[in-house]
């Protein structure tokens, strides 16, 4: 059973790597899971945060911190030392098969901390601003889709590591946002 998983998510990961290279994605890819790409998203969060919500924009800007604090912990700093799961490009077993499209990096693959951490944002962010502005949802859900399909389209994961992420960060973001809404001195 293991073993048929573990021969799927080869498969679904080359399918994704090498059977839908096209120059775009080889473009935008990359872009989608660069972390100083989306920094201006970042800024434009604060300071809207801030702005708009005043003190209890501290609060967002602090649930978001706390959900990227968990997921990074729990997934790089407690499962993936655990799993221990080699990153697909650092698998010689797919040398010949494999197209890299950044630095592989030498940690381990299993959970995505791209995936948990862009999810657990999303998430948070969802139940912080649905009540509010219904498009949330859409793009927040696409935005974390997208970073973390980017890292199976560049090498670096699997598939099965990006929805582990996906099912991890979603759990913490959805957690820290209960937290939040218990917390919040108002409702937005």
């Amino acid at each position: 059973m293991i073993e048929s998983l573990q021969q799927f998510d080869v498969d679904l990961f080359l399918k994704i790597n090498r059977g839908l290279a096209n120059p775009f994605f080889d473009w935008l890819l990359p872009l989608m899971r660069n972390r100083y790409f989306w920094s201006p998203l970042y800024l434009f969060i604060i300071i809207f945060c801030l702005r708009e919500y005043k003190k209890n924009g501290w609060y967002i800007i602090g649930g978001l911190l706390l959900t990227v604090a968990l997921g990074d912990r729990i997934a790089s700093g407690l499962i993936k030392p655990a799993v221990a799961r080699l990153r697909p490009c650092n698998d010689i077993t797919l040398a010949n098969d494999i197209m890299s499209r950044v630095h592989c990096g030498s940690g381990f693959s299993f959970p995505s901390a791209h995936a948990t951490n862009h999810f657990a944002i999303a998430v948070f962010l969802i139940f912080v601003f649905y009540g509010r502005w219904k498009p949330i949802l859409p793009i927040g859900l696409f935005w974390a889709f997208l970073i973390s399909f980017s890292q199976i389209y560049v090498g670096v994961h699997y598939p099965i590591d990006t929805m582990a992420g996906a099912l991890l960060g979603s759990t913490i973001g959805f957690a820290v946002a209960l937290l939040y809404k218990k917390l919040q001195p108002q409702q937005l």
